[in-house]
């Protein structure tokens, strides 16, 4: 066992109440089978098993495993026999479990061995994130868990083993909305050689493909808001969608999502990339470090800023074909050869540098906001081991709210020069002189101007991308219950 910290108490249980007769278990098994039998026919399905496990915080996934685990004559029921069977065998998992995590064979897991446990396995984590999952399973104050707690909290959770456990209430939900994606998921060895980390990369970018699709027109709406300003585009939502259709169609309204959900893939795959390098260098000789939330931050960044850089381009040739009129450019291929041809290289980096600026406040804020209000979740609903998917995606909505909010005025004069036409080899206006034009002529809230398209697509835009994210990770075998950070 590791060295134990000072700040962490270390008290132990002083009366464990005694452990309950198998014939009194079995007893309450049955009572808990009777309750979820809703219709009396002798069986449970698995709409009886969700709606009795609804305030347990269990996917749909989880309860189907139960279901499949234990379902012996393979009829897609459980019945009252296999439902005791299963609770049995599941039972001496978790024996098997507490036995490993249980270094010292006092009868009580602490903080420290599960800490070390965990290390043992290839995860690592902090001794305040071990101790944030013992209080998750301490229902008496004690600081440690007996067998008691350990087994009540875990019968009719389908985790076999701590590995699972750790990946469980550490993984994350912050989906793509369409904006920067912040900090990359953290991935153990093992999945990492196992392909399962591509698989879920795979399906992060399938969910954001859908999610920026379904909310283009919003998207659209917002970028003709930042560029265009209070002069030449007046009026409510609704009005700006009007303005749009005229001009061009229903077809317009996705205007520039081609783009955008093409550059999706490569841009994930180089974050990820850059972010294990940078982790590595952080980390130096101690491979086996846990990063902290501000070292997550800074190699979040730099992953961010090494993705923007490589991918910028085509973040201007989505901004041109968002802002196109009606058979101005045939496609991706003659938008790229007009800039070229008529303002030089040069053009495909235009707003560069505010969209470098804006990676801090809105990486920042996103990942501080969302790390915040999960542990403070956590900490209200001690004996419930993770939030849940629900809470991870109401997490992840407003902590990219907060980050947007944050970053929009470096966002909307990034746009702004990337919309700017020039002949090649004419000046430039600078990003402080824009800054200076829209402050004099719309004020302060002219750097806001376009967010409240931005901020209606956030819901629609999460909602998507995880019911993707769900189906598609369970079409490439990677369990939603498969942790990630």
């Amino acid at each position: 066992m590791g060295p134990q910290q000072t700040w962490l108490p270390g008290a132990r249980c002083q009366e464990r109440a005694p452990p309950k007769s198998d014939q009194d278990k079995e007893k309450r098994w049955a009572e808990m089978f009777e309750l979820m039998d809703l219709n009396k026919d002798g069986h449970i399905d698995v709409l009886e098993l969700r709606a009795g496990l609804a305030g347990r915080g269990l996917s749909r996934a989880s309860v189907d495993r139960i279901v499949q685990a234990g379902d012996t004559n393979q009829d897609g029921v459980l019945d009252f026999e296999e439902f005791i069977q299963y609770l049995r065998n599941h039972e001496k998992q978790l024996k098997v479990m507490f036995r490993r995590l249980d270094r010292n064979n006092d009868g009580q897991i602490d903080a420290s061995e599960i800490q070390d446990c965990l290390h043992s396995i290839g995860v690592n984590i902090s001794l305040e994130e071990a101790t944030r999952i013992l209080l998750s399973m301490d229902k008496d104050g004690t600081m440690t868990i007996d067998w008691n707690e350990w087994r009540d909290h875990f019968l009719f959770n389908p985790l076999t083993n701590m590995e699972d456990v750790a990946r469980h209430w550490k993984r994350s939900m912050m989906l793509d909305t369409g904006e920067q994606l912040t900090v990359p998921d953290e991935f153990t060895e093992e999945e990492k050689k196992s392909g399962f980390v591509w698989r879920q990369l795979m399906a992060g970018a399938m969910a954001g493909s859908v999610s920026r699709t379904g909310t283009a027109p919003l998207d659209r709406l917002k970028v003709f808001r930042q560029v265009h300003g209070s002069s030449d585009f007046r009026g409510n939502v609704l009005s700006g969608f009007k303005h749009m259709l005229r001009e061009g169609g229903v077809r317009s309204l996705w205007r520039g999502n081609g783009v955008n959900v093409l550059k999706l893939g490569p841009e994930t795959a180089i974050k990820f990339t850059a972010y294990e390098k940078v982790k590595s260098l952080i980390r130096g000789h101690d491979e086996t470090r846990t990063l902290r939330v501000h070292e997550r931050f800074v190699a979040g960044c730099m992953a961010g800023a090494t993705a923007q850089t490589t991918i910028y381009p085509m973040e201007v040739l989505k901004t041109r074909l968002t802002l196109r009129k009606t058979g101005q450019y045939s496609g991706l291929a003659d938008c790229a050869t007009q800039i070229l041809r008529r303002e030089g290289v040069g053009a495909f980096y235009k707003g560069y540098i505010p969209n470098m600026l804006s990676i801090v406040p809105y990486a920042g804020i996103d990942l501080a906001v969302y790390e915040t209000l999960k542990f403070a979740w956590l900490n209200r609903n001690r004996g419930v081991a993770d939030p849940g998917v629900m809470v991870l995606v109401g997490c992840g909505a407003v902590s990219s709210t907060c980050g947007q909010l944050a970053s929009y005025p470096l966002a909307l004069i990034r746009t702004r020069m990337q919309a700017q036409a020039s002949v090649k080899g004419a000046p430039r206006i600078s990003m402080l002189s824009l800054l200076h034009n829209i402050i004099t002529q719309e004020g302060i809230a002219g750097l806001y101007r376009g967010i409240s398209p931005n901020l209606l697509k956030v819901v629609p835009a999460v909602s998507l991308s995880y019911v993707v994210y769900e189906y598609t990770r369970m079409m490439l075998g990677v369990d939603i219950e498969e942790g990630s950070r």
